[in-house]
Parts: structure tokens; sequence; C-alpha cells
């Protein structure tokens, strides 16, 4: 396999990703969930900026590579299963999600339904031109 020695020793999916849980160090905030492959890994852990696979785009996505919201990557952890990966980062902006929020997770099941929990920040037509 390509890419470097400590990769081999992820278990990845089937489909060579890695599931990613994106924590912000200062507040304990989960901003967000996203994918990596080999080469997304590799990448990221060289840049220490956090680089994913985009499933949906089928490419390299460098988080805040539009929108200037980049992930500065403190620490790269595996957990027990060797199967999903936590990055603590610092995030540019204050914004990790699409939406203009702070975080993607904005959605709470309260008694009937999904309440929002978090404003926009900024409007994603004033992020993404």
């Amino acid at each position: 396999m390509s890419g470097p020695a400590w990769a081999d020793d992820i278990a990845w999916d089937a489909n060579g990703l890695l599931p990613v849980i994106v924590q912000e160090a200062a507040s304990g905030d989960v901003l967000m969930f996203a994918w990596m492959n080999r080469e997304a890994l590799t990448r990221t852990a060289e840049l220490r900026e956090a680089v994913f696979w985009s499933r949906s785009r089928g490419r390299l996505w460098h988080k805040g590579e539009e929108s200037g919201h980049t992930q500065k990557v403190l620490d790269i952890r595996l957990d027990c299963d060797r199967d999903v990966l936590l990055l603590k980062v610092e995030q540019t902006g204050g914004i990790a999600c699409h939406t203009g929020r702070h975080s993607c997770f904005f959605h709470a099941l309260r008694d009937d339904g999904w309440e929002t929990t978090e404003p926009v920040l900024k409007k994603p037509d004033d992020i993404y031109k």
C-alpha cells in the first residue's frame, strides 16, 4: 500500500475510507464528521491542516479551500479498534459548517422534532462565491 507505514495499522473500510470526527481543541465542541482515504490522512499529517476525501465530489477536499475556514490540526488520534479517527483542531474563523454555523451538529431532538440550536454566523452566500 502507498503512504507512510503507520497508515497500514489502520482498519480502512472496504472502500479504503476511514470515518473522522473533528473536535475543536479549545472548546471540546464536535465540529463535523467526514471521511479520509490514505492520501487525505497522509496530506493532513504533512500539512497539519485537515484534508478529507469528499465522497460526493470524488476527490480530496482541503477543508476551507473555498471558504477560507481551514482547520489547523493539533492532534491526530486513532480509536481502540483502529477504525475511527479523531482530529483535534483549531478552527479558522470559528465556522466549520457549510451552513455558516460553528458546528455541523446544530439540530437537537426536542419533544416533537428537530430544533436549530446554533445561529448562522455568516451567510453561506457570503462565504462561497
